[in-house]
């Protein structure tokens, strides 16, 4: 049975639990656009204000027309796409009328720049004081390096995040936009619980997610280790997280994770080497884990005497956990993934079929959804501006004016 909770067809109602909520979306790039899509995947009615030449984020990837990239398409559905040159005053005024008919504003520009606007917090509140400000910002403002730019690379550099993927000695990026993605569902809870404040206290307030403490947060929950203690009692780092890797199997790779007492003993019993219960004190967890270089030394040895298939019958046999490791090119045909729909294929308007990742957390009574497809830069200036009470004349006027784009 596929389970498509979630995925509506594109042109169907807000049916999540954010429907009712007006966001206007200040961001670009990744982390600000994969947030706020989140937001409009749970019912929310984001615009998205753009300048004249799109958000950078849509030239990143492969396409088939300039301007609506692959990672654009990934982190933009279900938003509204106006674009303004918000240097002009033309592009002011239709910020300030914006603002008093939104629930949250997302920014991720940086403070200075937004006060160098005219839309910094206290502007925006007097505007709206119900207004939910979300800034996401690369270092937190009362910090020395509140001024600085920042993108992922950088923060996982400066959180230890490389340091850890790597060695102290070569650090190493992790290949994905962790520190842009981490923070953007950082921002996501924290617009969620301002909304719930709100809803008690009847006014909004600001909130900052900076992106370094963010992730470095993140990081602390296994990479603290000794330093968890003051003074400390030994060095930094989970050792089992250290030891992690592949099994190499007689035809290729699996992830075995033995985890529990019981499964590394179902584990060696089922392999003949019972033995190593005891040897390696498998039974008691605080040897288990001081030994756990040894532990896994021995299970990839172990490993290398069967097929990957073998392994995963006996392992779902016993119970223990484990995978097969699944090739980029094969995830949409990943098996439990595509039997739950997680790729849907649906049709753009101007790009053809495209597949995208669905809204993955289900909510039972207001299931996300995907009703509107990823915007062309300015596809809904027009819209948005007559809905502000601009007639269109003004609205031509301010095209002519280069203040705003149609699409």
């Amino acid at each position: 049975m596929t389970d498509t909770a979630g995925t509506d067809a594109i042109g169907t109602d807000a049916t999540g639990p954010l429907k009712g909520v007006r966001v206007l979306d200040l961001t670009a790039v990744v982390l600000g656009p994969f947030a706020t899509q989140t937001l409009g995947d749970w019912g929310a009615d984001v615009i998205k204000v753009e300048g004249l030449n799109g958000d950078t984020a849509r030239n990143s990837g492969l396409f088939r027309h300039r301007g609506m990239a692959s990672v654009f398409l990934q982190i933009n559905r279900n938003k509204r796409s106006i674009a303004l040159d918000l240097k002009t005053e033309d592009a002011k005024d239709v910020l300030r009328r914006l603002i008093p008919t939104v629930d949250v504003l997302v920014s991720n520009i940086r403070p200075a720049g937004m006060a160098r606007l005219g839309f910094g917090y206290d502007t925006c509140k007097a505007l709206n004081p119900r207004l939910i400000y979300a800034v996401a910002t690369g270092f937190g403002q009362n910090g020395p390096w509140r001024a600085r730019p920042a993108f992922d690379e950088i923060i996982q550099a400066a959180s230890g995040f490389a340091s850890a993927m790597g060695s102290d000695a070569e650090p190493q990026f992790v290949p994905s936009l962790a520190a842009d993605k981490l923070t953007g569902m950082a921002m996501v809870s924290a617009v969620c619980a301002a909304l719930y404040q709100r809803e008690r206290s009847g006014v909004g307030q600001l909130l900052e997610v900076p992106m370094l403490e963010t992730l470095t947060a993140f990081n602390s929950v296994e990479m603290m280790g000794g330093m968890s203690f003051e003074p400390s009692i030994g060095e930094p780092g989970y050792k089992r997280m250290r030891e992690r890797k592949p099994a190499k199997t007689k035809d290729g790779w699996l992830t075995m994770l033995p985890y529990s007492a019981a499964n590394w003993c179902a584990f060696f019993e089922a392999v003949d080497r019972p033995e190593l219960i005891e040897q390696l004190g498998i039974n008691d967890p605080v040897k288990r884990n001081q030994n756990i270089d040894v532990v896994y030394a021995r299970m990839r040895e172990i490993a290398l005497t069967r097929t990957t298939a073998e392994w995963e019958e006996l392992l779902l046999r016993i119970d223990v956990p484990h995978t097969s490791f699944t090739k980029m090119t094969e995830v949409a045909e990943q098996p439990h993934l595509k039997a739950v729909g997680m790729f849907p294929v649906t049709e753009h308007p101007s790009e053809g079929a495209i597949r995208t990742a669905r809204p993955p957390i289900r909510f039972d009574s207001t299931p996300a959804n995907i009703r509107r497809h990823v915007p062309r830069l300015g596809e809904h200036t027009g819209e948005v501006l007559r809905e502000l009470g601009y007639d269109d004349t003004a609205i031509e006027a301010m095209v002519s004016r280069k203040a705003a784009k149609v699409a």
